[in-house]
């Protein structure tokens, strides 16, 4: 049998997260670490992929997004016995746009949770996984980081972070020639418990099944960007390309 590969999912209550995990399932012997705000909720999620083989093995750890000595920690302990070949980094949370208007610590908790911290994860496992000389890590970013929108303009902007961050580390990566792989995911609306409110309106909404199978095959590819559907790459070419000032008439 084959070595069980070591995935480490942060985020991994999250629904696109575990349709991720599930089809890594699928494929073959697994050693999972799922990290989450609650190790409750992420036991849950551990006991269904364990259900699912019996080549499967599964270990929660509970992580404050934001504190920097945490994620060290849980880096070192992740790498400890050996190097990490898969990182799926897919914590968020969408806020509301009127409230970080009139809220300051609404919106830093939303840069935060959504920019900063998902960079700062990625930079902690990066340096072990060159120093390893394999791996592959992705971010899920979001189609609201190609363009500053007045509906979502600070969740935008944490996205915009965290789309720069990945070209940066792509940059560095292909200059060392290292194998290590970065794929940036970006999802357009997806139905998901986080955008519960949205499917209510009646908005139409990806399944997360699907936004999974196409980043889990991107990252297989090491395809360096993907958008979940495919037709997002599409309609966000148009809104980025769209001169300032029709853009400016468009109220999205």
């Amino acid at each position: 049998m084959n070595s069980p590969q070591k995935i480490v999912v942060v985020g991994a209550t999250s629904a696109i997260a575990h349709q991720c995990s599930r089809l890594w399932a699928q494929q073959g012997p697994c050693d999972f670490l799922l990290v989450g705000r609650s190790a409750e909720r992420a036991e849950i999620l551990a006991a269904d992929l364990r259900a699912r083989s019996a080549h499967v093995t599964a270990r929660v750890a509970e992580l404050r997004f934001d504190d920097v000595d945490a994620i060290a920690e849980l880096v070192q302990g992740a790498t400890a016995t050996g190097p990490v070949d898969t990182v799926l980094i897919a914590h968020g949370s969408l806020p509301d746009q009127a409230i970080c208007q009139d809220n300051l610590h609404a919106a830093q908790d939303a840069l935060r949770v959504n920019g900063l911290s998902p960079a700062l994860i990625a930079e902690a496992f990066i340096g072990p996984m060159q120093r390893a000389g394999r791996g592959r890590l992705c971010i899920i970013g979001s189609v609201a980081g190609d363009r500053g929108r007045k509906s979502n303009y600070i969740y935008g902007a944490a996205k915009g972070l965290v789309d720069r961050y990945v070209q940066g580390l792509q940059h560095r990566l292909a200059l060392a020639k290292s194998p290590v792989r970065v794929t940036l995911a970006k999802p357009g609306p997806t139905d998901t418990p986080m955008t519960a409110h949205l499917k209510q309106s009646g908005a139409k909404l990806a399944s997360s099944e699907a936004v999974a199978q196409r980043i889990v095959k991107a990252m297989a590819a090491g395809r360096p960007i993907v958008y979940a559907p495919g037709k997002w790459a599409l309609i966000m070419l148009v809104i980025r390309h769209l001169p300032r000032f029709l853009f400016n008439k468009v109220d999205i």
